[in-house]
């Protein structure tokens, strides 16, 4: 994958081996983040995305653990930190569920975010989400569900981050919202890294730089993801998408192209390519 020269990844992960309960969930998860732009972390459901951004944060369940690899932040080993101390490293995190307080206002949602000992962006946030400003005494579980996305951003944009992990940022929005939370998210990388899981291939096309892709709890691929989505032949073999002449989706707000990748097909034919696609990727 490309990284700056001269410069250290802001996160590495290697061999990460990943239990919960009896299953084994990662088998050899391995990848570096860039200190600046998007890195995309892509694959099929149930590939272990989530699991590895979890691990990262320490927050995997009771039953779940590390079982061998390592996650380096910044140069200090985290592996198996628990998820307060690795936030107070300088990482925010804005989870699939997005995760607000209902019951709470959006300055109060905010509010809780606050980390000691550092500054905290309002003017960012609300530059980037002035509808949050004009909100800020609504109760949280009142907006709507891009509204409490862009809450969820917020949060991890209000405090100075060495990285930004965002879990499916789009998923269930209508395609204007996924056009301004893809454009929140453009900006917010000029300013901190981010560790982006999407599924919608035309948001990871006008966010990405660089690609991870997981499979069956591996890692089958890295490298630079404009480069990954205009060869169609391995799009279709490590995601299971583009089949029956769909291309890829347009960027939002980049194009007229349909903002979602249709659904995946015949997830059997796509498991034998990915297994080629493995053998035939560079260790």
């Amino acid at each position: 994958m490309s990284t700056d020269p001269g410069r250290a990844p802001v996160l590495s992960v290697r061999d990460l081996r990943v239990r919960i309960g009896r299953s084994r969930i990662l088998q050899g998860v391995g990848f570096d983040v860039a200190p600046t732009g998007t890195t995309a972390l892509l694959g099929r459901n149930g590939v272990g995305k989530t699991t590895t951004v979890r691990s990262v944060l320490g927050l995997l369940p009771e039953d779940g653990r590390i079982t061998a690899g390592t996650v380096v932040l910044g140069g200090t080993d985290v592996t198996g930190h628990r998820t307060h101390t690795v936030v107070r490293r300088g990482v925010g995190y804005v989870p699939e569920d997005r995760g607000v307080f209902g019951g709470l206002t959006v300055a109060e949602n905010l509010a809780l975010a606050e980390r000691g000992g550092g500054p905290h962006h309002y003017d960012l946030v609300h530059d980037l989400f002035p509808e949050l400003k004009a909100r800020r005494r609504q109760r949280a579980g009142t907006l709507s569900g891009g509204q409490q996305q862009m809450v969820a951003l917020a949060r991890a944009l209000l405090n100075d981050n060495r990285l930004v992990i965002v879990d499916e940022p789009t998923k269930g929005l209508a395609p204007r919202v996924v056009t301004e939370v893809a454009e929140a998210l453009e900006r917010a990388a000029e300013r901190v890294p981010l560790l982006l899981v999407e599924q919608n291939l035309a948001v990871v096309r006008r966010l990405a730089r660089d690609a991870v892709v997981l499979d069956a709890g591996r890692t089958v691929h890295t490298g630079d993801a404009g480069e990954l989505l205009a060869d169609r032949d391995r799009t279709t073999a490590l995601l299971g998408v583009g089949r029956r002449g769909n291309a890829p989706a347009t960027a939002p707000g980049r194009g007229t192209g349909p903002g979602r990748t249709p659904p995946r097909e015949r997830a059997a034919e796509a498991g034998k390519a990915a297994e080629k696609a493995r053998k035939e990727t560079p260790r």
